[in-house]
């Protein structure tokens, strides 16, 4: 066999490997594929992240994003700890409980940074403050969670749970509330159930929970697995959610069409008026970290009985360095 019959057989063959090689390789795409799991159906709540998808922040940090909407909307959080998603959207009181109880997640930005949920009446109940409430029917989820939060409210107003009757009215308050099976009801969302009340012409008066004896806290988080944080991504994610958070709250009109261009079923005066009272809860710097409210937060839920133990803050959360 001639010397350049060899080369060229020589050359065929690694030809040939080096194609196989690139076809057992992830692609460019797929490496830069990203799964984010909302906690729930895309709604105003979820706005900086649909605006950095529609509006090329997530692009032009070489992620192609994928928003999930979970089966369960206990799932995003256990789908983390898996390692099946690379991002999920949870609530700042259940990560405490999810990280106690042994899921492996952490906290890595901030969606929205203020409760969104509230104690609600009426506003023709007679119940004005909540000393008022005292002999009242209170609606609640019947978690351990909201009984324990409730117990906080009560007692700012020297109160026991004793002194009210709570009914369990499962995750959606608002009908208990307005066909008057409860005189009250704590989970009703701020900038949903309160726009939704005023709609049906029976407006509703709040009690915050952050002014009467509970903790603030961030209402939305974004999660991440725990074996996960030195993925490069996360942070050119943080860095794309914040160009979109800005984006959004300086040019809100525009930024609602986009919200909408792709989700057209929302375009109605009930998410017109909730993305109105969202956008000023957006976490203007999502990957912060607050260290003393996250320990205030903890230590709070440990009294309450919630958890056991309040764990260090870098258990809970991580704000994640800067790219060099």
């Amino acid at each position: 066999m001639s010397k350049a019959i060899c080369t060229l057989l020589f050359v065929l063959e690694l030809a040939v490997l080096v194609s196989v090689a690139r076809a057992d390789e992830p692609t460019s795409s797929a490496k830069n594929t990203f799964t984010v799991m909302l906690d729930q159906a895309v709604n105003p709540n979820h706005a900086a992240l649909v605006v950095a998808q529609e509006k090329g922040f997530f692009a032009a940090e070489n992620l192609q994003v994928v928003l999930q909407v979970p089966a369960n909307p206990d799932d995003p959080s256990k789908l983390a700890g898996a390692d099946k998603v690379n991002l999920a959207v949870g609530h700042q009181p259940q990560l405490h409980i999810d990280i106690n109880a042994g899921v492996p997640i952490k906290r890595i930005g901030t969606l929205v940074s203020t409760p969104l949920s509230a104690l609600v009446v009426l506003k023709s109940s007679p119940i004005k403050t909540l000393a008022d409430l005292k002999g009242h029917k209170i609606g609640a989820s019947g978690t351990d969670l909201d009984k324990a939060l409730l117990k906080a409210l009560l007692a700012h107003a020297n109160l026991k749970l004793e002194e009210v009757e709570l009914v369990n009215i499962g995750t959606s308050p608002l009908p208990a509330l307005l066909s008057g099976q409860v005189d009250a009801a704590v989970g009703v969302s701020r900038n949903f159930d309160l726009n939704q009340m005023d709609l049906a012409k029976k407006p509703g008066r709040i009690f915050y929970p952050e002014e009467e004896g509970v903790a603030p806290y961030d209402a939305l988080v974004l999660i991440a697995p725990r074996d996960q944080l030195n993925d490069p991504r996360l942070r050119r994610f943080l860095t794309a959610l914040e160009q979109a958070t800005l984006y959004t709250i300086n040019h809100p009109d525009e930024a609602w069409q986009l919200f909408i261009s792709h989700h057209k079923e929302l375009d109605d005066e009930l998410n017109q008026r909730a993305w109105r009272d969202t956008l000023p809860r957006l976490a203007r710097r999502p990957a912060a970290l607050d260290e003393v409210a996250y320990k205030r937060f903890a230590h709070f839920l440990a009294k309450l009985g919630v958890i056991t133990v309040a764990l260090p803050v870098s258990n809970y959360a991580v704000q994640l360095p800067l790219p060099e």
